[in-house]
């Protein structure tokens, strides 16, 4: 079987086995902002503009089975239209969105978990697969690698940013 079997037909039973390829990238932080916060800053897709340097825009009802539409940048300057679905999205815990397509699948994971009253430790997983994640990974891992650890830093920044200037704010009594 010739070497480019392997990556279009992995399961065939002429081999036997399955090769498993997946393409996988954990970024963790922990972000001095409560938990409420940093999930609006995530759900919040009209604001991706100001802060985030991946995916600039974002458009979705956030509905399982429901359509999320981003523009990507990917390779900078260029800016390229990506739509995928949302399969997951449980308030100040997770939102997953990705694709379920024949050559190639993804999912991306935003995780939360409270770190205190005033802190969240933030989990970003992507994993992609399916006989087209070599090629992929070859011409992209790199880009997609940047590209989540920056979204991941300025996520921080904007929730931390957001947090020091409620905290600031003077309270008026009521």
């Amino acid at each position: 079987m010739s070497l480019s079997a392997l990556f279009l037909w992995p399961d065939s039973p002429l081999m036997g086995y399955r090769i498993a390829m997946a393409f996988e990238l954990d970024e963790s932080q922990l972000i001095e902002a409560p938990i409420d916060l940093v999930w609006s800053v995530i759900t919040d897709l009209p604001a991706y503009p100001e802060w985030n340097p991946f995916v600039v825009a974002a458009r979705s009802t956030l509905i399982v089975g429901d359509p999320i539409q981003m523009r990507v940048r990917l390779v900078p300057p260029l800016v390229q239209p990506q739509r995928e679905i949302i399969f997951e999205c449980v308030p100040r815990q997770r939102l997953v969105y990705g694709l379920d397509g024949a050559a190639i699948r993804s999912r991306r994971a935003h995780e939360l978990a409270s770190a205190g009253e005033t802190a969240t430790r933030y989990r970003s997983h992507f994993r992609l697969d399916g006989r087209l994640e070599p090629p992929t990974r070859w011409l992209l891992g790199r880009r997609l690698t940047i590209g989540f650890q920056s979204m991941t830093r300025a996520l921080a920044l904007r929730a931390e940013e957001l947090h020091r200037a409620a905290s600031a704010a003077p309270a008026y009594p009521t």
